[in-house]
């Protein structure tokens, strides 16, 4: 033990010693404010931020702005702490220097001022603030939201240069992984040999599968048929006569709180029965999944949980639409006709440069109707999922009807507008090739 003492010397005390140590524990509370802040804000429900969002304080409507750019929150964040941790560790270093020399304990010293100064900085500046901060995520979001979007404003060159960059990096690999999955569909159209447009449609609809997400083929909240929890008997039998559809989702007061599923085969026994017959006995429970669930992922889930309907819905809760089995099969084979659907068909063609579409139809089917590629209106589409929705995301304000607007060499005309909603529209295409979707709007 004295061999590892050997040389170690204590220095005095010095009143200038005081002001390293208050500067210490100051940098180690920033850096445990910042650290907590980090899990507060990326911690967050989606009933915290409904708080937040309806709240009037400053700190809430602060809060507010950070989550708007979460990318930016983190960068800021990051590059604080990394800061303030550095300047930690150098004060440290610094302030031990003034109470100790160490000599030839050069162990003794690695341990003091790695080690040691390591497990202090951890377990104040890191651990212990983030567990406070996962049970007092609200509280401390909204102390911490002023000084940080200070430190947001502060930093914002330094954190747009390593956005920028980064997303330069995160780029080029979504590019390498696009073009790597396009070369594996190549290949896989030129193994399989297909022998018709359909066999390579086919082929293409596969290897588009695993990437295709519920809230991209799912019927919308509008569109969909469903039934009032509290509808009589006969209510239910005219519901069912009319839409031909076998399964029905039931709802009490509005869709954002679906109670079951109706089975139309589960009626079959009961159609004698009269007005007064309690029907929503014969309810199934429904199955409910995320906007952004996979639908290879949601293919599994029927096929396990032998069912053939799932309610999609978003971050809320709140009901977006439904999917079934057919929608992802569809999504393979292509339109599945069956005998109960009589409406009429998606789209039609007037010529060869003329076609009228549905508002509603997903932009999947209109890139396929039109072969053009799956990335071709990937610069414009936003979050939209239809054509409808493409329309008001290139223009930014709603139509009417007669009002157009173009991009790359293709017009959307609206021809049908009902409530502000697009149902019909007039696709026309120009003179000259279209390119990979990187024209303009008008």
């Amino acid at each position: 033990m004295d061999d590892y003492l050997q040389g170690v010397e204590f220095l005095a005390f010095t009143p200038h010693l005081i002001w390293m140590l208050l500067v210490l524990a100051a940098l180690l509370i920033v850096s445990a404010l910042v650290s907590g802040s980090e899990t507060a804000f990326f911690s967050l429900s989606p009933g915290e931020t409904r708080d937040l969002e309806e709240s009037d304080s400053a700190a809430s409507k602060a809060a507010v702005k950070l989550l708007h750019d979460k990318d930016r929150l983190l960068s800021t964040i990051l590059i604080t702490n990394n800061l303030v941790n550095i300047g930690a560790i150098l004060m440290a270093d610094s302030v031990i220097d003034r109470i100790v020399v160490f000599g030839g304990a050069s162990a003794l010293e690695f341990i003091v001022k790695v080690i040691v100064v390591t497990f202090i900085l951890l377990l104040f500046g890191e651990i212990m603030p983030k567990i406070f901060a996962a049970y007092n995520t609200l509280s401390f979001a909204r102390k911490m939201a002023v000084p940080l979007l200070s430190l947001q404003r502060f930093f914002r060159p330094l954190s747009a240069l390593l956005l920028r960059a980064g997303g330069a990096v995160t780029g080029a690999l979504s590019r390498r992984q696009a073009n790597l999955s396009m070369s594996e569909l190549t290949d896989a159209i030129e193994i399989a040999e297909a022998d018709s447009d359909d066999d390579k449609k086919m082929l293409t609809g596969i290897v588009r599968f695993v990437r295709t997400e519920a809230d991209q083929i799912m019927k919308p909240r509008i569109d969909v048929v469903a039934l009032e929890q509290g509808a009589s008997f006969a209510e239910v039998r005219e519901t069912v006569v009319r839409s031909g559809f076998s399964r029905i989702p039931v709802y009490n007061e509005d869709l954002d709180d679906i109670k079951g599923i109706l089975y139309v085969k589960d009626l079959l026994p009961h159609l004698s029965e009269g007005d007064d017959f309690r029907w929503q006995q014969l309810l199934r429970p429904a199955y409910f999944v995320p906007e952004h669930k996979k639908i290879n992922d949601l293919l599994e889930d029927f096929r396990k949980r032998k069912i053939h309907i799932a309610v999609v819905v978003d971050e809320y809760g709140g009901t977006l639409g439904i999917v079934s089995l057919e929608d992802i099969l569809e999504e393979i084979v292509g339109e599945i006709a069956d005998e109960s659907d009589i409406e009429a068909a998606p789209y039609e063609r007037i010529d060869a440069n003329h076609y009228i579409f549905e508002g509603r139809t997903h932009l999947g089917d209109f890139l396929r109707v039109l072969e053009l590629p799956d990335t071709f209106l990937d610069s414009v589409r936003g979050d939209a999922d239809t054509l409808a929705g493409l329309m008001l995301e290139i223009r930014g304000e709603f139509f009417r009807e007669g009002e157009s607007v173009d991009f790359d060499n293709i017009e959307f005309k609206a021809v049908r507008v009902e409530n502000r909603r697009i149902t019909r529209v007039e696709v026309t295409l120009h003179t000259g090739d279209t390119s990979d979707g990187d024209g303009s709007d008008d």
